[in-house]
């Protein structure tokens, strides 16, 4: 039966305000970023739209100007300190090097892993998937000491490909699981028709099955490269020239005073990627994610 109006005007206010709600921390970081040092340290309180937007929190970290060149409104400066403290180009780069790599290496051997597991039968085959499950369940912490010295020993520490490597590793048990559910939703029929057709496991493999899952190939995609970019433990202990946007943003902390118009410059700079990442799988990213939750 069809909802009444008034019912379905309340559903439609609950459901602007718990947007509202979500959304609001996201809005306000977005303001911070273009507000001038002034309106942030306002010792009045909170200062919503009386100031003048600037665009010099992300001149000084996206764009490498110096900060004592820029000028306040009040007239005075930003203090100490040069664009090497806060220009944040390369951060940017190797962060975009990184999640990209590691994404793109975690999908190359998850989807792998994942054809097998669901079309090969062995014994203890769900133990075997609790196991690999059981992998993304411990923290990083857990295995930043054991990461250091073996990546010392290969001579991995500091370099994009150690942290491509340690990316992919806590990357790839959700991935695996995620894509069997995926690949467990295309019929064994399929594969058998293609190759009684003549086909053979890979050609049945890449030509037949993969573009049928491309939409949950997609969503994990997305996935591996949010976690990726965000990944904070191990980008800390495993480099000290390279920095990632999480470490670089955490150099904002100083001893005379947290930078916030940097920081939220940074930070909303840092969104930027993982929604065009979003949008441009947008067509196959909702039937990904529902993908494996229905069962005829």
């Amino acid at each position: 039966m069809e909802p009444s109006f008034a019912k379905r005007s309340l559903r439609d206010v609950i459901a602007i305000l718990v947007v509202a709600v979500f959304m609001f921390p996201i809005f306000w970081w977005g303001l911070s970023s273009i507000k001038p040092y002034s309106a942030i340290f306002n010792k009045d309180g909170p200062v919503y739209f009386a100031f003048a937007p600037t665009a010099d929190n992300y001149r000084v970290t996206l764009l490498g100007y110096s900060r004592v060149e820029l000028v306040l409104d009040s007239g005075g400066t930003y203090g100490a300190g040069g664009a090497s403290s806060y220009d944040s180009r390369q951060t940017i780069v190797d962060s975009v090097v990184i999640a990209v790599g590691s994404t793109i290496l975690c999908i190359i051997l998850a989807t792998l892993a994942a054809y097998a597991i669901s079309r090969m039968q062995f014994r203890g085959k769900q133990d075997y998937l609790f196991w690999v499950l059981s992998q993304r369940f411990m923290p990083p912490i857990a295995i930043v000491v054991p990461f250091l010295f073996m990546f010392r020993d290969w001579r991995l520490l500091d370099t994009h490909l150690g942290l491509i490597l340690a990316h992919t590793l806590i990357n790839i048990p959700i991935a695996v699981l995620l894509l069997k559910s995926f690949f467990d939703d295309v019929p064994k029929d399929v594969d058998e028709a293609a190759m009684i057709d003549g086909a053979t496991r890979w050609q049945v493999f890449s030509k037949v099955v993969m573009p049928m899952v491309r939409g949950g190939i997609a969503a994990t995609a997305v996935l591996c490269f949010i976690f990726s970019w965000t990944e904070f433990l191990l980008s800390l202990f495993l480099t000290t020239s390279i920095r990632t946007l999480p470490v670089k943003i955490t150099t904002f902390v100083t001893s005379t005073g947290t930078e916030w118009g940097f920081i939220t410059a940074l930070g909303t700079s840092a969104i930027v990627p993982s929604f065009i990442f979003i949008l441009l799988v947008q067509r196959h990213l909702v039937r990904g994610l529902t993908l494996g939750s229905l069962k005829e």
